[in-house]
C-alpha cells in the first residue's frame, strides 16, 4: 500500500505518547512535529500540513485531554478525526441522474489509468446494480486506446462504442450518446485523451465533450504516483472543467500517497474510487474513515469483510459456516478457500486490515508467495479424493507419495497437513462463538480497554450471525 513509510512514521510519532501515563504540551508539540515530518516526506501539500498540525495541536493542547486519564488514547483519536476530515470526511457516492442514462467523463493526464479504470467501473456497477453500461471510446490519440477498451469491453460483456481514430472525439460522444438513448443504457462512460502535461488544446477538446453529453460525473483521474504534482493537477482540471470527483489509481505501488490527503483540501471535490491493482476487480469506494484507520495502523475491518462478501454467497457461506460447525472441513474446502482468498489480492494487505495487526512483531517481513499457494494446491492434488474429504487417512506412506507426486518434500507435505489441521480447530472455535481462546487474539487487539472493546465486538457479531440463521429457520 502507498501509504507504508507514512504509516510507519505516523505510529512511531504516537507509540511515544501511548508509553507516557501523562502527557505535557511539550509532548504533543514534539509529537507535531515528527507527524509535520512524516506528511511533507510522503508529498503532502504545505498548506495541508499546516491546516491539519494547527487542527490537532489546538485540539490536542485542551485541558480535557491533557487531564484525561487516558490523554495518549484522547490525541490518537484526535489524530483519526483530523485524518478523516482533510481526506473528506464522509464517503460521496456517485451523482446519478433522475433519468437514464447516467453519464460520467473520465479526464486526466495520459498514463493515469483512465481506460483501465473505465473497465474497473464498468464491472463495479455491473456487480453492485446490475447495470447495462456502455463504454465510449474518446481518445483516438493514444497509439491502441479503443483496442485496449475494447478488451475490457469483452472481458465484461460490455458494448463499446467506438468510430475508430479519424474522426472527432465530439463526434464519437455525441453519436455514442444517441445509442446509448436508443438502447436504454443505464451508464455512459466516456474514455477521453489525455496529455504528458496540461494544454489548451486538450482542455478544448474536453469542454466541447462536456457540453454534447452533459455528463453528471466529471471524475478526474490521477495516478498516486505523481506526488505533489497530482495536486497540481487536480487544481487545473477543476478550475477548466469543474471536477465533481477524483479517482486515485496505483496505490498499490511504492509511492508516498501525499497526494490523496491533498487533493480533497486544494479542489474541493470528493474521492470517490481508489484503484489498488491491475484487475478489473481492484477497485475500493473510498471511505475517509477508513482510509485514515489504514494510514494510522488501525487496521481497515469493513474492507475486508466488504472483500470477502463479493466473492462468497449467502449459500456458500451457510455451507462453510456448517461445515466449520461439525469439523467436517475437508482439504477440497482447504483448495476452494486458498483461491477466495488470494483472490481478494496479497495476502499481506489483507493482513494488514485486521486492526493491531501490524503492530504485531515482524508483520512488515510477511511476504505470501503465490508459488507457496501454488506448492499447497499440488499437494492437494496430489491425494486421492478419499484423502482429500478424510484427512486421518493419511499415513506416513501415503505422504510420501503426495510429497512425490507435487515435487515437494515429505517435511513440507507434513508442515502443510499440521497447518491445515490448527486452521480447521480454530475455525471450529470460532464458528461455536469462542473468540478468547483463540491463539493470536491478544496481539490482534491488543491490550487494555481498546483490545477487550474488539474482542467483545468480534464475539458479538458471531453471535448476531447465530441468531440471524436462527431466524431465517
Amino acid at each position: 500500500m502507498a501509504f507504508e513509510s507514512l504509516t510507519e512514521r505516523l505510529q512511531g510519532a504516537l507509540s511515544k505518547l501511548r508509553r507516557k501515563g501523562k502527557v505535557s504540551e511539550a509532548d504533543v508539540k514534539e509529537m507535531m512535529r515528527e507527524i509535520r515530518l512524516a506528511l511533507l516526506e510522503a508529498d503532502v501539500n504545505l498548506q495541508v500540513v499546516k491546516e491539519f498540525t494547527k487542527n490537532v495541536r489546538e485540539r490536542a493542547v485542551g485541558v480535557e485531554v491533557l487531564d484525561s486519564l487516558s490523554p495518549a488514547q484522547q490525541i490518537v483519536k484526535i489524530v483519526d478525526e483530523e485524518l478523516t476530515k482533510t481526506l473528506g470526511s464522509e464517503t460521496v457516492g456517485l451523482n446519478k441522474s433522475p433519468k437514464i442514462p447516467t453519464v460520467i467523463m473520465m479526464v486526466g493526464l495520459q498514463g493515469a489509468g483512465k481506460t483501465t479504470f473505465a473497465g474497473k467501473l464498468a464491472n463495479h456497477l455491473i456487480k453492485t446494480e446490475n447495470a447495462r453500461p456502455l463504454m465510449i471510446a474518446g481518445d483516438v490519440y493514444r497509439p491502441a486506446a479503443i483496442d485496449q477498451l475494447k478488451v475490457l469491453g469483452q472481458q465484461l460483456d460490455v458494448p463499446v462504442f467506438d468510430m475508430g481514430t479519424d474522426v472527432s472525439p465530439v463526434e464519437i460522444v455525441r453519436q455514442g450518446m444517441a445509442l446509448a438513448e436508443e438502447k436504454k443504457n443505464d451508464y455512459v462512460i466516456i474514455d477521453t485523451a489525455g496529455r504528458l502535461h496540461i494544454d489548451e488544446t486538450l482542455m478544448d477538446e474536453l469542454k466541447q465533450i462536456k457540453e454534447v453529453a452533459q455528463p453528471n460525473e466529471i471524475l478526474l483521474v490521477v495516478d498516486a504516483m505523481t506526488g505533489q504534482d497530482a495536486v497540481n493537477v487536480a487544481d487545473s482540471f477543476n478550475q477548466q472543467l469543474g471536477i465533481t470527483g477524483v479517482v486515485i489509481t496505483k496505490l498499490d505501488g511504492d509511492t508516498r500517497g501525499g497526494a490523496a490527503l491533498s487533493i480533497r483540501s486544494v479542489t474541493g471535490a470528493p474521492i470517490k474510487f481508489i484503484g489498488s491493482g491491475e484487475k478489473l476487480t481492484d477497485l475500493e469506494i473510498f471511505h475517509p474513515d477508513r482510509m485514515s484507520s489504514r494510514i494510522l495502523g488501525m487496521g481497515d475491518m469493513l474492507t475486508l469483510i466488504e472483500k470477502a462478501q463479493q466473492d462468497y454467497d449467502e449459500k456458500k457461506a451457510e455451507e462453510l459456516a456448517q461445515k466449520m460447525r461439525e469439523n467436517s472441513f475437508d482439504f477440497n474446502d482447504f483448495i476452494e478457500q486458498l483461491d477466495q482468498v488470494m483472490s481478494m489480492g496479497p495476502l499481506e494487505d489483507l493482513m494488514k486490515m485486521i486492526p493491531g495487526m501490524n503492530q504485531m512483531p515482524g508483520i512488515e517481513n510477511i511476504n505470501v508467495d503465490p508459488k507457496d499457494v501454488a506448492r499447497k494446491k499440488a499437494m492437494v492434488l496430489s491425494m486421492t479424493p478419499a484423502e482429500r474429504e478424510d484427512p486421518d487417512l493419511l499415513n506416513p506412506s501415503r505422504r510420501r507419495r503426495i510429497a512425490a507426486g507435487s515435487g515437494n518434500s515429505v517435511v513440507e507435505v507434513n508442515r502443510m497437513i499440521k497447518q491445515f489441521k490448527e486452521s480447521r480447530k480454530m475455525m471450529q472455535q470460532m464458528s461455536k462463538g469462542n473468540m478468547n481462546n483463540i491463539p493470536g487474539m491478544d496481539q490482534m487487539f491488543g491490550g487494555g480497554v481498546k483490545g477487550k472493546l474488539g474482542k467483545m465486538a468480534m464475539n458479538r457479531m458471531v453471535k448476531k450471525n447465530k441468531k440471524k440463521k436462527k431466524k431465517r429457520k
